[in-house]
């Protein structure tokens, strides 16, 4: 690409950001959907296919779980996007993909996949308690209009004994379409009803959440706590016990 092909693309960013200004600012919920929908318009665009074949590492290797886990359980995926995340799963009894914009990756392809979508926000997820074995939100709870009633909801629909995954980047600057900061202290939002077994941070390299998780650069130093990165946890929710 030569130079004044790079400036005129530049430039037309500009202009589109600018433009895009008064949609941001009065209608911030509608702007942050059609910025994650363009996202994926035009990633669609540049891939011709958006494929789903990294996800099953991350569902199951990574969190030191095998594919054989996932048999006959109920497996929610928050923030699921339209590539695909559950289709590797075929061994569990339901796997559902939330999001507010599933109805729209349904145009994307989504509607080839095998697993299910639901439209519909974190905030309230249309399931009865402790519906889940597994919950997952993998880059996506930086993306919620409402972290801490996302958090709620994450509580109560997980069985006890059942799973929570969770990747999320931290301690970067609110975005449109990520308007969530969190940070590394993120894991004790979810202690009054998980322990968790296990925590990791990374360095934060240009946003390929996946790529950098796979380079494994990890680091200990919490004394940086508005050090940005990638925080990764699992968790499991408690069983209560009965007392006769």
């Amino acid at each position: 690409m030569n130079s004044n092909n790079l400036l005129v693309r530049k430039s037309k960013r500009l202009i589109q950001k600018i433009a895009d200004i008064p949609f941001a600012i009065f209608y911030p919920e509608k702007y942050k959907d059609y910025r994650e929908l363009s996202y994926w318009q035009a990633t669609l665009e540049k891939e011709g296919q958006l494929g789903n074949e990294h996800y099953s590492y991350f569902y199951t290797a990574y969190f030191d779980l095998e594919p054989s886990f996932y048999a006959s359980k109920r497996v929610l995926d928050i923030g699921c996007g339209p590539r695909g995340s559950l289709e590797w799963a075929d061994s569990a009894s339901e796997r559902i993909g939330l999001d507010p914009l599933a109805d729209e990756y349904l145009k994307l392809g989504a509607d080839k996949h095998k697993m299910s979508y639901v439209a519909a926000p974190s905030e309230k997820i249309p399931f009865a308690d402790e519906y889940f074995d597994v919950v997952c939100s993998f880059n996506s709870l930086d993306h919620v209009t409402d972290y801490q009633a996302t958090a709620s909801e994450i509580k109560r629909v997980a069985k006890p004994g059942g799973l929570f995954l969770m990747i999320v980047e931290v301690n970067h600057p609110p975005r449109p379409h990520e308007p969530i900061s969190l940070s590394w202290q993120t894991t004790d939002d979810f202690l009054d009803v998980f322990d968790v077994t296990s925590v990791r941070r990374y360095e934060i390299g240009n946003h390929d959440i996946y790529g950098q998780l796979l380079k494994d650069d990890r680091f200990d130093d919490t004394k940086k706590k508005k050090r940005p990165g990638i925080l990764t946890a699992k968790f499991v929710k408690r069983v209560e016990k009965l007392f006769v």
